[in-house]
């Protein structure tokens, strides 16, 4: 069995129908686990946070950032990807 890879998703912009949706096909389409799944809708704003396993991915870690930024442009949206190595590493004292 493979060791997870993990990494941060999040997704923020105007709320509309679907972006939930269109974001996990988007990563089950590619092989992405979500472990972790935050929404928040706050004044007309959708907020998601998520953590993914990224380990058994399709694309390599730069295509797989590429595609969810498209997507979310496509749909007016900001979606970012963190490997969690960043946040480990900024976190270790």
């Amino acid at each position: 069995m493979q060791e997870m890879e993990k990494a941060v998703i999040t997704v923020l912009g105007k709320d509309c129908v679907g972006i939930t949706a269109k974001v996990c096909t988007a990563l089950a389409e590619n092989n992405i686990n979500i472990l972790d799944i935050s929404q928040t809708i706050v004044g007309g704003y959708f907020n998601m946070v998520m953590v993914v396993d990224i380990a058994n991915r399709k694309l390599g870690y730069d295509e797989t950032s590429e595609l969810l930024e498209k997507l979310g442009n496509d749909m007016g949206l900001k979606i970012k990807v963190q490997h969690t190595k960043i946040f480990d590493a900024m976190h270790r004292i």
